[in-house]
This record gives C-alpha cells, structure tokens and sequence, in this order.
C-alpha cells in the first residue's frame, strides 16, 4: 500500500530546497540536511514511502547533500526502528560520535537503529539513490535481546549474512507483491540484520531459520533470472550462492516444493506472459525461450497448470473459440 508519494517537480526552483528540508526531511524523517545556497536552485528529489509486512519501505532520488540526524532531531521524531538500507548510488563518509565512521560505497548495504545520531557527507555532488526498509523493533523481532548501541554501520561484502538479506531486502523493498508472507519476511530479515551485527546468535534456530528463508529467496531470485537458460541445474544454483547441492535441496524441501517443481513454475509462467504479448512468436519459439528443451514436457505442464494449450489460451485472449481438437506440439 502506498502511503507517501513526493516529487520537488511541481515545486518553483528557488524553493525545492527549502521544502524538503523543512517540511518533508526534518518533520516527516526527523534528519536535518545541508546544501550550499549555490546549489540549491538545481536541486530536485523524488521519495516514496508504503508498508510492507508491518515494516516501512522507502525509497529515495535526490541532489546530493549532507545529512544528519542529531540527539535534538531524534527527540524531535522518534523511530524506535531497525533499519536496513541499500546505498545504490551515491558514496561518501558516514561519521559518527566520538570520532568514529567508514566509507560508504555504491550498493553498500548499512544497518543500524533509527534513534542513534549520525551524519552522512557525500563524496561528490551526482545525484544519489537508496532504498530503506525501516522495522519497527518488537520482542518478536529481537527475542529479548538489546539494540542498544547499534550505531548505523556497513555491512562487509565479506559477511555470510549479506546474500540471504540482500535478498529479502530486495523482494520487500521491490514491492513485496508475490510473497506468500511479507510479515514473516520481515521479521526473516530483520533478525539476520541483528545476527549480523552480533545482537543475536547466528547458532539460535530462529536464526537458522531466517539464514534458509533468505538463501531460499536469493535461489529463487538466480532461478528467475536465469531460467530462459535449458540447462540451469542445482548445482549451477548452489555454487552461485556458494552452498551444497544438498544444502539447496534442503531449502527447497522446506517450502514444500522442490527446485524441479519451482523452476518448471518460473518457466511456465514466462511461457503464458509471452504467448499473450508476443502473438509474433510460435508456441515452439515460445517453449525454447522459456528454457524447455522439450515440447512434450512443456505441453503437459502447461495443460497441467492452466487447463488448456497453449494455442487455446491464445484464442480465448483473443474471443475466439478453441478448435475442436488440440494442437500438435508444432504448431
């Protein structure tokens, strides 16, 4: 659901700055920003807030500036919330008290707690972009444990937390629309935020549990992406997510599927998307460009899935009635 939209387009140029510092940053998100008066003519930004499973996704396109949030806009608006961010464009120097900081690059991911003070200083002046999911903290999500002191900090590339998160974070962040259970996503990657900054046991279950949900869904992510390929294995899978095969067919064993099941899924509904918007292709063109290598195999899982062939759907899309008898596999 959307519940925040806001562009500085309809906005005059001389007061863009001005409004999104005043009425959209420092009374919406409780940060102060910073801009020199010469640039702010120039200035634009685009943002969008909704909820997903009980937490908030953000994203944010804007001018490069400084941020901050200090103890007096954290009293201001309290977040009481984990947050997790991915830093697509737009690196620079996160410092915070007492001295303390790291270089933020592109596709960084950060997490930290929403009321800790800190201050962002970009490298250049390029336009930046980033996305946020902020969860509000519940004892469900830190079983009994503290986020005191969880200053905002970069995740290293190096971290076995990071794939199972970027994961998660994407599928929510991207719209959240095709997963069975947005809230238990949520809390999936909010407690593998924690356990990866040491608040919770990586040994605990729930721990383990949301490392397999997270691994789940990057599987599924390198299925989608790659699955027009004919000879996609498990092994292929679980090597680009640096597991075992059978580490993967666990995680698929979990869900109630396996990975057969799933990527012949993937597959066919690819096949129905282009068999009605591409009327120029052949149902075989079709078939191999979803990535079966056999027609024998594709008909029956279509006919299994959607209860006609595929020439069949194409002309009840159409108002045309089926022909008497169905299609051979070369039509």
């Amino acid at each position: 659901m959307q519940i925040i939209s806001f562009s500085t387009q309809g906005i005059a140029p001389e007061q863009r700055f001005d409004h999104w510092r005043e009425v959209r940053a420092k009374s919406l998100f409780g940060v102060t920003l910073d801009l020199p008066p010469g640039r702010r003519r120039s200035f634009h930004g685009l943002f969008s807030v909704r909820a997903v499973g009980g937490a908030f996704a953000s994203e944010l396109r804007a001018s490069a500036y400084v941020v901050q949030r200090s103890e007096d806009d954290i009293a201001r608006v309290a977040g009481n919330s984990l947050c997790i961010s991915h830093q697509i464009k737009g690196p620079g120097m996160l410092s915070l008290p007492g001295d303390r900081g790291d270089h933020v690059s592109n596709d960084n991911m950060l997490i930290g707690h929403s009321d800790l003070p800190y201050s962002a200083i970009p490298d250049t002046e390029d336009d930046f972009h980033c996305r946020m999911l902020r969860i509000p903290f519940s004892d469900d999500l830190t079983l009994g444990q503290s986020a005191r002191g969880m200053f905002t900090a970069r995740l290293p590339d190096s971290s076995r937390f990071l794939r199972p998160i970027r994961a998660l974070f994407d599928a929510l962040t991207s719209g959240g629309d095709r997963l069975a259970d947005p809230a238990r996503d949520v809390i999936h990657v909010g407690r593998l935020a924690m356990a990866a900054r040491g608040q919770l046991a990586a040994g605990m279950p729930e721990v383990r549990a949301a490392l397999r949900s997270g691994f789940l869904r990057a599987a599924l992510q390198i299925m989608e992406r790659e699955m027009r390929r004919p000879d996609l294995t498990p092994a292929m899978v679980a090597a680009a997510l640096g597991i075992s095969r059978r580490q993967l067919y666990v995680l698929f064993e979990a869900s109630d599927a396996s990975f057969a099941r799933v990527l012949g899924s993937l597959r066919i509904a690819e096949a129905r998307r282009l068999l009605l918007e591409r009327p120029d292709l052949s149902v075989t063109q079709t078939a191999f460009a979803c990535g079966f290598d056999s027609l024998a195999t594709f008909y029956r899982i279509f006919g299994n899935t959607y209860g006609v062939t595929p020439t069949e759907l194409r002309l009840m899309e159409q108002g045309r009635h089926p022909p008497a008898t169905a299609p051979s596999a070369a039509a």
